[in-house]
């Protein structure tokens, strides 16, 4: 248990795993592999639709068929329909590699040449194979496909160079091609009948005709590596595109038999899948740079253009931080990109563009990783000043400059700022004031230096004339920091000295020395606090204004990586290659949480509303969440939350953000002796704990209950007025003041109402007609089952129900004696107990709360009235409370996350 859970992973868009391409309908859709996980994407925008749950196992194939995926993991194959894992197909003693869709069937292919074929038809049923088959001798299958209109055959390429036909309905294997000595990478079937390409290890892709076993036609592009992926057009141009290991898309012409054009730089590394889109131009491309992007072919010389793209970080980042109120986030990895994640929609994300990279590279015959700028290990950002000039500044690694950037725009700056141009030397610290105006540079070789971030002109340096030289510190500048008012500067070097500087006039105002090396310092401007750490592995706490040491945190026993403070100042989170996590709270000077990760955490930053924390890690190239459960559950004090001195295992955020770093019943508990224990009740088999269910009645079935006297009174048709009846001719008239004549009742008149009035009586002291409503109640209330009665009264209209509820109204209520035996209030009594009971096993929630509502509005003067009612109506209301605590401790963290997402932009 700790005081941040693993939420979820973003950044990764796809792996070394082949893709899945189906269509379904009008729209086309891929399934991508994101190490133990899966994406599907839908290419007309190339959006996120669906995320599959976490295997145990990184992925190593792919297939779909609607609304199936299969995964094969380790020597297993998870069936997923949607995100639901419904099968597990566990019949494989070795590795699979290849999975491949085969009309009703799936054929799998292990490393050791065995081949099963599973009906995924009837999953729940049968989970065994129907089929096997052992490939013969030294054979190691590399690929294998389906030849068009081939009956029950299959091709199977091997690592040998040789490709087999066999036949999977007779387990026999057909024939055996011997044409080529370098081993098979993949082979394709093409829209012609009988050819099929082959991609070698060797560069060359054959044209083969397996009907005769002829070789039609050669290519070869051994200089851009071996043959990875494969694939044919369909939309009537005779194309061919061959992906190699150097990333490097190649288009062949076939009728011409020569290469038509070249996508080079199409990704950073290997070419993993290729895939033309049928009957249409446009081509889509997997790389294991965690990219996949689209080519259409409609320009006038043939040559492919990018149509779309996804990418993330192709190396592990350095360095992040918080921006826009928490809802993006600025990374820069090793891979010399500096890019903008979305927390809220992952198709906000993008790469922040450094100005026609890609032909400046054309124009100068480089590669474009070689033109962009060096990996970033350092930046600062500032929001005020967003909308009117460059608000981010970048340290490059062994680069003498720095570069501004303009995130409105998500392009580079303009300006180039180099500081100390007579003695240049590499950029190592960055800051920008809290106005958004300057920004502060600090060199390896000492040397500080402030700049105007609107001009990019110099505004002059700081230096320590007591060192008899213009520079600030004697070695290394590792960290800068500015406060809120811009009236002081801090710095420290590399050799332990932290000093102090008048912002404005750029005077040495006090210092400090540490004792030991420096190797990071994080100021908090509200606070005026300046955490520091060193080669000692000790974290110091420094007053600025007192210029003394406050606070002193020792625990890590490896390299700390990277600290934060959080927005209020009262927590300090540091990370280490140890593994561990800690938090530390600064007023009570003491570690309130530590947990433990398998893979070291490198940077870390913390939202600025503290309810989700951003780390990267060790050889991942993705951003991982963390949630602040205590923010989200309501929670006022957060030690319960925390772990104290003791380290806890955590397992890092997966994709699917469906696993925890530990299980419900690990979670803090509260218990009180008010709530009332329902574990007595039985609840239904699909009744989820904790959770209510519902009756997936209409919305306007169950509203027009309570509201349906206002239904009634608008509906009421508008009564012409009716001419007076003519009255009797035997009653006697008694002419008015005014000359109207007056009909007085007679005899005949008041003994009719009288009979009527007594017939009513009579009938509301006999005994309650039963209806079938009554019955149904009766029967379900003697075997203790209200199920019966539940789908009766849900087949019943809204005014029919009212009608039933209203049979039961007491009217003649003067005689209390036989009050208490009438059958009316036995009746009411049993749908209290109904209503316990539905309550109490939280099914058909909103239908029941409708029900009592109207229940009360006809019968609450009753129940008032009546002892035995009340008792009822007593337990009623403590079990609704107790059932609607339960559920507003859920909402609990849906309001919070509305309250998250209330001021973003989509």
């Amino acid at each position: 248990m700790g005081i941040f859970e693993p939420f979820r992973a973003i950044g990764y868009i796809t792996s070394n795993v082949p893709i899945s391409v189906q269509r379904l309908g009008t729209e086309t859709f891929v399934t991508v592999s994101i190490g133990k996980a899966f994406q599907i994407y839908n290419c007309a925008k190339l959006n996120l639709v669906l995320v599959g749950p976490q295997l145990p196992k990184k992925i190593r194939a792919l297939a779909s068929y609607r609304d199936y995926t299969f995964a094969a993991y380790g020597s297993d194959i998870a069936v997923v329909k949607r995100t639901h894992q419904v099968a597990t197909w566990s019949k494989h003693s070795a590795k699979v590699n290849h999975l491949l869709l085969f009309g009703d069937h799936i054929l799998s292919v292990d490393v050791e040449g065995n081949i099963y074929t599973w009906n995924f038809k009837g999953i729940d049923e049968n989970v065994a194979p129907v089929g096997h088959m052992l490939l013969e001798g030294k054979f190691t299958p590399s690929c294998i496909m389906h030849p068009d209109t081939y009956l029950n055959k299959v091709i199977v390429g091997s690592q040998e160079g040789t490709l087999q036909l066999w036949n999977i309905s007779t387990k026999k294997k057909l024939y055996e091609f011997n044409r080529w000595k370098s081993s098979i990478n993949c082979c394709i079937s093409s829209p012609a009948l009988d050819v099929v390409a082959v991609g070698c290890a060797d560069g060359k892709i054959h044209v083969h005709n397996i009907r005769y076993d002829e070789e039609i036609v050669t290519f070869t592009h051994s200089t851009r590596g071996s043959v990875t992926a494969l694939s044919f057009s369909t939309d009537g141009q005779p194309l061919l595109a061959s992906g190699g290991s150097s990333g490097v898309i190649s288009i062949w012409n076939l009728e011409k038999r020569r290469l038509q054009s070249v996508i080079r730089e199409a990704h950073d590394c290997a070419i993993v899948s290729l895939h033309f889109f049928a009957n249409e131009p446009v081509l889509m491309s997997s790389s294991a740079d965690n990219s996949i992007k689209m080519w259409i072919f409609d320009t006038t010389d043939g040559d492919p253009r990018l149509l779309r793209f996804r990418s993330g970080h192709s190396a592990p980042p350095l360095c992040i931080k918080y921006y826009a109120n928490g809802r993006h986030i600025l990374s820069a990895g090793q891979d010399r990109a500096f890019r903008l994640f979305s927390v809220i929609q992952d198709q906000q994300s993008r790469e922040l563009s450094q100005r026609h990279v890609t032909k400046r590279a054309k124009k100068l015959k480089l590669k474009a990783e070689e033109i962009k700028l060096k990996p970033v290990i350092a930046f600062d950002v500032a929001e005020i000043r967003e909308r009117d000039w460059c608000n981010v500044v970048t340290c490059h690694m062994d680069t003498t400059q720095a570069y501004v950037w303009r995130l409105q725009n998500f392009v580079l700056g303009e300006h180039i700022l180099s500081p100390c141009p007579e003695n240049p030397t590499p950029v190592k610290a960055c800051a920008i004031s809290a106005c958004g105006n300057f920004a502060v540079l600090g060199t390896a070789g000492g040397w500080i230096e402030r700049f105007n971030l609107q001009s990019g002109i110099s505004r002059g340096s700081y230096g320590d004339i007591s060192e008899g030289n213009n520079y600030a510190h004697d070695g290394e500048v590792i960290g800068i920091a500015c406060d809120s008012t811009n009236t002081i500067m801090i710095s420290a070097g590399y050799h332990g000295d932290v000093k102090v500087w008048d912002f404005k006039g750029r005077a040495l105002k006090s210092r400090w020395d540490i004792g030991c090396s420096l190797v990071k310092i994080v100021h908090h401007r509200s606070n005026g606090l300046l955490a520091t750490v060193a080669d000692d592995l000790v974290i110091r706490l420094f007053d600025v204004i007192a210029l003394r040491m406050v606070r002193k945190f020792e625990g890590h026993t490896d390299r700390i990586t990277d600290m934060c403070f959080s927005e209020d100042g009262k927590w300090l989170l540091t990370s280490s290659m140890d593994g561990t996590l800690r938090i530390w709270d600064v007023i009570l000077a003491r570690q309130i949480d530590a947990i433990q990760v398998d893979i070291s955490i490198t940077a870390l930053s913390l939202s600025p509303n503290m309810d989700v924390l951003a780390t990267t890690h060790v050889d991942q190239n993705g951003v991982y969440l963390w949630v602040n459960q205590a923010m989200f559950s309501g929670a006022v004090n957060f030690e319960s939350y925390g772990s104290g001195k003791q380290i806890v295992s955590v397992k890092m955020p997966s994709v699917s953000s469906e696993e925890g770093s530990q299980n419900d019943g690990d979670r803090p508990t509260v218990k009180s002796q008010d709530v009332l224990d329902t574990s007595h009740f039985a609840t239904s088999d699909q009744q989820i704990p904790d959770l209510v269910t519902l009756s997936l009645l209409p919305k306007s079935q169950w509203q027009s209950l309570i509201n349906l006297d206002i239904i009634k009174e608008r509906n009421k048709p508008i009564e012409p007025p009716k001419k007076p009846e003519k009255a009797p001719f035997f009653l006697p008239s008694i002419p008015s003041l005014s000359g109207e004549i007056l009909f007085k009742p007679s005899d005949v008149a008041e003994e009719k109402n009288a009979q009527d009035g007594k017939k009513e009586e009579n009938w509301r002291k006999s005994n309650l007609p039963v209806s079938q409503f009554l019955q149904i109640l009766q029967s379900s209330a003697k075997s203790e089952n209200f199920a019966e009665f539940t789908d009766y009264i849900k087949t019943l209209s809204p005014s029919t129900l009212d009608m039933e509820m209203r049979v039961l109204q007491l009217i003649d209520d003067d005689n209390e004696q036989d009050l208490e035996n009438r059958q009316e209030l036995y009746f009411i009594g049993l749908l209290l107990d109904y209503f316990i009971h539905e309550i109490s096993c939280r099914n058909n929630f909103e239908f029941i709360q409708a029900l009592i509502r109207l229940f009360l509005k006809i019968h609450g003067e009753a129940i008032r009235c009546q002892p035995k009612l009340q008792v009822k109506a007593q337990k009623l209301l403590e079990i609704q409370a107790d059932v609607w605590q339960r559920v507003d401790k859920l909402f609990q963290s849906a309001r919070c996350m509305v309250t998250f997402l209330s001021n973003s932009q989509f």
